[in-house]
């Protein structure tokens, strides 16, 4: 079995780290026909997912996303393809994240 693992920080908080794993969640349930589960925690989620030679989880914390999947033998030989998409879509999250944030101004 192959794997993928995926880090990134970032310092949305919890809430705002929800709503941007809760739009991956959405986004991979209709393009690549995924079943996600969100459990929802005190200090952190997890997403899980799962299809046909997928399953995975996605930690959601105030300060960080930990995405770890494993794929069965035939999506094995697509991992770099498959770990780009991911990283991806993640990344566009966070990034359409970061626009929607007021610049915070220093003190003169």
């Amino acid at each position: 079995m192959a794997e993928i693992r995926i880090h990134r920080d970032h310092a949305l908080g919890l809430k705002k780290a929800r709503e941007i794993a809760w739009k991956w969640a959405e986004q991979v349930e209709q393009k690549f026909e995924m079943e996600c589960t969100v459990l929802e925690g005190e200090t952190s989620d997890t997403v899980e997912f799962a299809r046909s030679g997928v399953s995975g989880e996605l930690i959601v914390a105030p300060d960080h996303f930990e995405l770890v999947a494993q794929l069965g033998f035939l999506l094995g030989a697509f991992k770099k393809t498959i770990e780009g998409e991911i990283e991806k879509e993640l990344d566009s999250l966070l990034a359409a994240s970061a626009k929607k944030s007021p610049a915070k101004k220093k003190p003169a």
